[in-house]
């Protein structure tokens, strides 16, 4: 999966190795660390992963008005039994709470489903980060359920996880009027 992806308002093109210090930047931001930092990972390490992720693996930046403002990943299962995929997303605080990641996720997974073939698409957030599953909920996508002790937080302590999916049919067309046009 290769290539630029245009959204309403944002646009998503391959990470690239020049992108390195702004996704630390990012990563780092105690807003954005309290959900995605590793006890035994430091944030280098994840951004060198997201620089060269595992094949089925793409790494996006976000990017408004030509500033980088988060990271998205798409993960796809190529086995045709189960032929999903996934995404994850961190958008910095300074761009939070505009409609961005809500078009970030819209463009993507309209991208998922129209240009890879993928019929459903799945999303991990920590059973605690209300913001993020509404903002998913917002978008169509459905608890499906709770996974105990799923991962571990900056403590070294584990933590719940919420799966959610999303069916081609249920994502929710912007009905933001600055996304759409009207």
């Amino acid at each position: 999966m290769t290539g630029l992806i245009t959204g309403s308002r944002v646009r998503l093109r391959p990470a690239a190795a020049p992108d390195a210090a702004r996704f630390e930047e990012i990563l780092s931001h105690p807003e954005i660390a309290r959900w995605w930092a590793d006890a035994e990972e430091p944030v280098a390490a994840q951004v060198s992963y997201l620089l060269d992720p595992d094949e089925g693996t793409t790494t996006y930046a976000i990017e408004h008005e030509d500033v980088v403002i988060g990271i998205e990943l798409a993960f796809e299962e190529a086995d045709p039994q189960y032929r999903h995929a996934g995404i994850d997303i961190a958008v910095h605080p300074d761009f939070q709470g505009r409609g961005l990641g809500s078009d970030a996720i819209r463009t993507l997974a309209d991208h998922l489903f129209t240009v890879r073939g993928h019929h459903r698409l799945v999303i991990d957030p920590a059973a605690g980060n209300e913001a993020a599953i509404r903002l998913y909920s917002s978008l169509g996508f459905r608890p499906v359920g709770t996974m105990r002790s799923y991962e571990r937080g900056p403590d070294g302590s584990w933590h719940d996880g919420l799966l959610m999916d999303l069916l081609v049919d249920d994502l929710v067309a912007s009905s933001d009027p600055v996304l759409t046009g009207s």
